[in-house]
């Protein structure tokens, strides 16, 4: 009997790949650290989500929807409203203390 070689038939593209990791969700996460003499000199954690806006709504993650900057129906605060607000300026610090 003869062998023969078998080939993949169904090749992943990198469109198939990025459509089952935004479907399904990665985390990737770990952690740096430096040190001398056992003495700690930084500490970096990474923590790394990768998925769908559909997916992270699933999983509770809707942070850019209270962002002012990425959401226009996200409420301000009142500092941003301050700062955006069109000819008016605000009173110095100092006559505010002396208000008080």
């Amino acid at each position: 009997m003869s062998e023969q070689m078998a080939h993949a038939i169904n090749a992943t593209n990198l469109a198939d790949i990025l459509e089952r990791v935004l479907d399904k969700g990665i985390v990737i996460a770990g952690d740096i650290k430096i040190q001398i003499a056992d003495i700690d000199l930084l500490t970096i954690k990474i923590r790394l989500v990768i998925c769908s806006v559909d997916k992270a709504m699933e999983m509770g993650i809707n942070w850019w929807q209270q962002d002012s900057y990425l959401s226009a129906k996200a409420k301000k605060t009142g500092l941003e409203k301050e700062n955006t607000a069109p000819g008016k300026k605000s009173a110095r610090p100092e006559a505010k203390m002396k208000a008080r």
